[in-house]
């Protein structure tokens, strides 16, 4: 299903988003609509697959959102919950390329590659997705959310919400990441050096204030022709990134 863009978030009791186990959560029924999407996708991988564990972490935090989107935490929750939508077709553009047999997005081309690959821990594929979603997706998400809406990203309440959703991401990913540390510096026996650096410099913070900076460039130069180069050399650096983080941990 591709999701073009949400309407006003709903008042919660007639729609919502399944949350851990199943349960229904409520919140914005066009997000619960794209979490149901995710679910399916998430069905019809392994637990191991790259992609499943980077959504495995994506699903609870849009799920966290829906609800967030009808609780008073955004100034403007319809554009917060149009933003969420588009950008979450960004990736699950990812499997719809996948499944055609087209090229994906140089962003996710590193994780789509190694993502049965031994030797890579889940920590890693999970940073991967982060990288590839936040730093390049987010930005595109952005400029076409404000273009859709006819408001601009230097408006105040843009910025503002855009900020509160860090609030709404350190609830659910700085514990994985942690948890995700420990379970395999435990199964280890030893840090997992340099894989551990890798993990530990990863900031979401850093990565959604470089999404807001290429946003405000992408959105300056939209109508020029320079804009397809913009992007295409976004894609590319965030894919290099993302190279860097699946780097294979060798074997005890």
């Amino acid at each position: 299903m591709t999701h073009g863009g949400g309407g006003a978030a709903d008042d919660g009791s007639g729609g919502g988003a399944s949350g851990a186990g199943g349960q229904l959560v409520p919140g914005s029924a066009v997000i619960g609509e794209v979490v149901a999407t995710m679910d399916g996708l998430r069905d019809g991988w392994p637990p191991t697959d790259g992609l499943r564990v980077f959504l495995d972490v994506y699903r609870t935090v849009t799920a966290l959102v829906a609800v967030r989107v009808t609780d008073a935490t955004f100034h403007d929750p319809a554009f917060t919950e149009d933003l969420d939508v588009r950008f979450a077709d960004l990736f699950l553009a990812v499997p719809r390329d996948i499944d055609a047999q087209r090229p994906v997005n140089k962003a996710w081309a590193p994780l789509v590659e190694r993502r049965a690959l031994a030797g890579i821990l889940p920590v890693q594929f999970a940073l991967a997705g982060m990288n590839a979603h936040i730093n390049h997706d987010l930005a595109l998400a952005v400029v076409a959310t404000c273009e859709a809406r006819g408001v601009s990203p230097d408006d105040g309440s843009v910025h503002a919400d855009f900020e509160r959703v860090n609030g709404v991401l350190a609830e659910v990913v700085r514990p994985i990441r942690q948890s995700f540390l420990d379970q395999h510096v435990v199964a280890a026996g030893r840090p997992l050096s340099p894989v551990a650096d890798l993990v530990s410099n990863f900031s979401i913070d850093k990565a959604r204030d470089a999404a807001w900076a290429s946003a405000l460039l992408l959105w300056a130069v939209r109508r020029s022709p320079v804009a397809r180069v913009a992007r295409d050399a976004l894609a590319r650096t965030v894919g290099l990134v993302g190279r860097q983080l699946l780097v294979s941990v060798p074997a005890a």
